[in-house]
């Protein structure tokens, strides 16, 4: 299966194929409106006006199954990230990532790049987290926390797998590179 095989489903319902983002290089992201790593909105709509323009798309897949941090419906999830963040990226219908319910995009996306490990200062306390999301989901634990971002090239290849705690500037630099 290929990333583009893949469909999202809008808040309102309406599934979009992913081939209809064929030719641009992707930052897929699962998301959440309470967590630490939510001013991330920030660095991501930077890159997104920075880039859009150039055949990149940001797609935000908002998730509550780490501490309860998106505990919104779809339209409240909107409004927080557009009205406090001024968010103009896709946001896709909030579901799972983890489970037997995971969406099947992020099963694949975590298959081809897997964990591996949280990095920087926050990487002693993020440790326990992720043994505490193994112990949860055993072998269905693909995503270990919110804000887990996928590079994926404008011919649809999954490049690369970025952490929440790495920093921004470096996913900015590898979108950069694949543009």
């Amino acid at each position: 299966m290929s990333v583009y095989d893949h469909v999202a489903i809008k808040p309102d319902g309406t599934e979009v194929p992913l081939s209809d983002y064929s030719g641009k290089v992707l930052l897929i992201v699962n998301t959440a409106t309470g967590c630490g790593f939510t001013p991330q909105y920030n660095e991501l709509e930077a890159m997104y006006a920075k880039y859009r323009d150039q055949g990149f798309e940001i797609l935000d897949f908002p998730c509550n199954q780490f501490a309860n941090q998106a505990p919104e419906d779809d339209e409240e999830i909107h409004q927080f990230c557009t009205l406090k963040f001024g968010t103009e990226f896709p946001q896709f219908k909030k579901g799972d990532v983890n489970g037997d319910n995971a969406n099947p995009l992020f099963v694949e996306l975590a298959t081809a790049k897997p964990f591996a490990g949280f990095t920087g200062p926050k990487k002693l306390v993020m440790g326990p987290v992720s043994k505490k999301v193994d112990a949860e989901f055993g072998d269905k634990a693909y995503i270990k926390w919110n804000f887990t971002k996928f590079l994926v090239s404008r011919d649809g290849q999954i490049v690369e797998r970025f952490e929440p705690t790495v920093k921004m500037s470096k996913v900015e630099e590898a979108v950069a590179a694949q543009l």
